[in-house]
């Protein structure tokens, strides 16, 4: 069979003065540009779950629209972010009113698999590992069924793990590859929308698996700048030691999320600069503890708070920069977080900074409550699932307060002065730090009870 494999990637902002304002900002703009232009790794692996046999074509939605056709497909297999999946829909449409069937898979269809199925003959649910080949089988042989179950624990094991295809991104214009370590996260935060969704557990991929994906990645893109797409990459201690000595020598750049807990081991933390870690996303969500009462089971956010800026120093010091991310929206916050969160980006030395509106994803328990409250402004929101567009009435605030509240933020903080001005004093930082170092490494090292001048 040939099947086509399509991406829908990237997010556009609703609300029409967050839109104009984002132009703007070069802070803002910039990482939009890097998300948007990241290829899917979940259809690349998709593509490496395939048995041999059957022609398989990586494409991004703009592929379409600059074809003159559509390539001719026996299979079409689609995934996309809630914030696409009404695009997603339409193009799934559009190739089954030419009798070629389609499959739809991913984080929003395994929450809302009927929805999905008005516009494909089959939807995955969790992961496609354990489903995808199935899948096939049955597309060949005409006996597509409606829905298929992936696995959902145990997705890196080596009866269900395959090799992401990125032999298909070769002769592309991507600079930039995902490779995942990790599915899954046991901080189960009531608003996390990401893998914990479609895994029963923390799943931890093999060091030596992900060695073998970067270096399969390298071979076909060009010095690659790495994002994992983990949702907790270093929440195993003993697992991120064995991969930091294991990565380091490949001589990599890469980012990832994880959690303030990395930075209550200096060891692991004196390391990641060497391993070509270049910046670390970190959940910070408020700096006040008090708005992060009830967000995690066992408030585990809330009991961070007070250490944020030991977190910041701790790492950026070793020279890897944190995107400190916050949410506004809060059940707690009223109008004067605002300014509290930037007089905490000001003062922190905070190297990039990720603000996001609280969104109520399907399928999650933010969502059921919010629903339960009466609190969506409407049913069926998902083309503002962007992250930046207010989907629900704030406890504390107004709709209208909340997004002024966010467009004076974006504006203050990603205007070009300050966004140099944050580079700049990481930089600085940076070059402090690599003095003191050196000047450390010259101190000649005193025998035990003689002081470093010859007394005893």
């Amino acid at each position: 069979m040939r099947i086509g494999l399509v991406a829908l990637s990237g997010v556009r902002v609703r609300t029409a003065e967050l839109a104009a304002l984002g132009v703007t900002l070069p802070g803002f703009v910039r990482r939009g540009r890097v998300i948007a232009s990241l290829p899917s790794l979940g259809l690349l692996t998709v593509a490496g779950l395939t048995p041999p046999g059957h022609e398989v074509t990586y494409l991004e939605v703009d592929d379409l629209a600059t074809a003159a056709a559509d390539p001719p497909f026996d299979l079409v297999g689609l995934s996309s972010f809630t914030a696409r999946i009404e695009a997603a829909y339409a193009l799934a449409d559009r190739y089954r009113r030419r009798g070629i069937p389609v499959v739809i898979g991913g984080l929003h269809v395994s929450q809302l698999p009927a929805e999905a199925l008005e516009h494909a003959d089959a939807v995955v649910l969790g992961g496609a590992e354990g489903a995808w080949p199935r899948v096939v089988a049955d597309a060949a042989a005409g006996r597509l069924a409606r829905v298929y179950q992936g696995a959902r624990d145990g997705v890196f094991a080596p009866a269900l793990y395959a090799m992401p295809r990125f032999d298909l991104l070769a002769g592309r214009a991507y600079n930039r590859v995902t490779v995942q370590t990790s599915r899954g996260c046991p901080r189960a935060c009531e608003f996390c929308a990401a893998s914990l969704r479609i895994t029963r557990r923390y799943n931890q991929k093999p060091v030596a698996r992900v060695l073998a994906e970067i270096r399969a990645a390298r071979r076909h893109v060009p010095e690659p700048f790495f994002e994992l797409a983990d949702d907790n990459t270093f929440l195993d201690r003993r697992w991120a030691e064995e991969f930091l000595r294991a990565v380091t020598p490949e001589g990599i750049r890469y980012f990832t999320e994880t959690d303030a807990s990395v930075a209550d081991d200096p060891g692991l933390c004196d390391r990641l600069a060497a391993s070509g870690c270049r910046q670390l996303l970190i959940g910070f969500e408020s700096p006040r503890p008090g708005d992060l009462a009830g967000l995690d089971p066992v408030d585990w956010k809330r009991g961070q708070a007070p250490r944020l800026r030991r977190v910041i120093d701790t790492l950026q010091e070793r020279g890897v920069s944190v995107n400190g991310c916050f949410i506004l929206g809060l059940d707690a916050h009223t109008p004067d977080v605002f300014p509290a969160v930037l007089d905490f980006v000001r003062t922190s030395g905070l190297a990039e900074v990720q603000y996001t509106v609280l969104t109520p994803f399907p399928g999650t328990p933010l969502y059921a409550r919010l629903r339960r409250e009466g609190r969506l402004l409407q049913e069926r929101f998902w083309d503002r699932c962007t992250l930046f567009d207010v989907t629900f009435v704030p406890r504390r605030m107004t709709v209208a307060e909340l997004e002024a509240g966010l467009r004076w933020l974006f504006r203050e903080t990603y205007a070009r002065a300050a966004t140099d001005a944050r580079r700049e004093r990481f930089a600085e930082q940076r070059r402090a730090a690599r003095r003191a170092r050196a000047s450390a490494a010259a101190v000649p090292r005193s025998s035990p009870g003689v002081a470093p001048d010859g007394t005893a």
